[in-house]
């Protein structure tokens, strides 16, 4: 029987991808454990991202306990997770939500999931440690593959503070699509310090990065350390981006023996200084917004009213 020939092998044409993705690596020859705003000072809350890779990792085994360890190991009073939930059928959560609060004294901000099993939006899940919850909205991000967004308004010990926890898309014509929709979401929302936390996909630099359509707003550049594969890190995938750009005062990778092998992500963690970036807003005579739900850590784990 004959065989088919084989199809010829496309290359990439310099200066498309291939150009792009060299000169991420180029950028990565200076090891960069972290990213420092000038000034020194780390500020008064701890955030961080993680692609938990639905609790699969880098040895192909599935182990939810195992990310829970890392998020702990984190210790962040606000964390962002991606890919938290199965993807197909019952899109049922992956986590024990009871430990990640007994353990990590973290609890996930409600929201109305695609199931009664799952635990984020299009796998988004935020997990606070205290504060308060004063308004949850949750975006369908344009693009090919279905995408979302969390925008999340909290009132903290420090201040009021929005999360907009994303997961972007694979494609560049879909990221930047994303992007501007999160422009927009911010554009008819109330001003408050605000951070975009997740899985931003994108390894370009420069001007044909999507995420520099976001430049206007966010400071992209302090948040792009490398946190992919995580055995071996080389392209900034996963973002911590803040506006004011003041906000983040400093990034870095959590590198531990075990988040090298819990996920195909290091986890992203970031230092921002919310007082700082409220003195920024007095100034221009803006207020806070007011508190409505709280989020506690007594033994219940319940949202209780302020």
């Amino acid at each position: 029987m004959s065989q088919k020939p084989a199809k010829p092998v496309k290359f990439l044409k310099a200066g498309k991808t291939a150009g792009g993705l060299l000169a991420a690596l180029r950028a990565r020859r200076v090891p960069l454990p972290g990213r420092e705003a000038s000034g020194g000072a780390r500020g008064d809350t701890v955030v961080a991202s993680y692609n938990i890779h639905k609790c699969v990792g880098t040895d192909k085994r599935f182990d939810p306990g195992r990310i829970m360890d890392v998020i702990c190991e984190i210790d962040a009073d606000i964390i962002a997770l991606q890919e938290a939930d199965q993807r197909f059928g019952e899109r049922a959560g992956l986590l024990d939500l009871e430990r990640l609060h007994r353990d990590c004294h973290l609890l996930s901000v409600p929201i109305a999931a695609f199931s009664p099993k799952g635990h984020g939006w299009h796998g988004n899940l935020l997990l606070v440690r205290e504060g308060a919850v004063a308004k949850v909205s949750q975006l369908k991000l344009p693009g090919v593959e279905p995408r979302g967004a969390l925008v999340v308004d909290l009132d903290l010990k420090h201040g009021p503070l929005r999360i907009i926890a994303a997961h972007f898309g694979l494609l560049r014509h879909s990221r930047s699509q994303q992007a501007r929709a999160i422009l927009a979401a911010i554009e008819e929302a109330e001003e408050r310090p605000t951070l975009l936390i997740g899985d931003l996909n994108e390894w370009r630099i420069g001007k044909r990065s999507a995420l520099s359509l976001l430049s206007p707003v966010f400071d992209h550049s302090i948040s792009a350390v490398p946190s992919f594969p995580s055995r071996y890190p080389l392209l900034a995938l996963d973002r911590v981006m803040g506006s004011p750009h003041t906000l983040v005062t400093h990034v870095e990778v959590h590198n531990s023996t075990l988040s090298r092998v819990a996920s195909d992500h290091l986890p992203l963690k970031a230092h921002i200084d919310l007082q700082a970036a409220l003195s920024t807003r007095k100034d221009l005579g803006e207020g806070a917004a007011p508190r409505t739900e709280a989020i506690t850590t007594d033994t219940t784990g319940t949202i209780l009213p302020v």
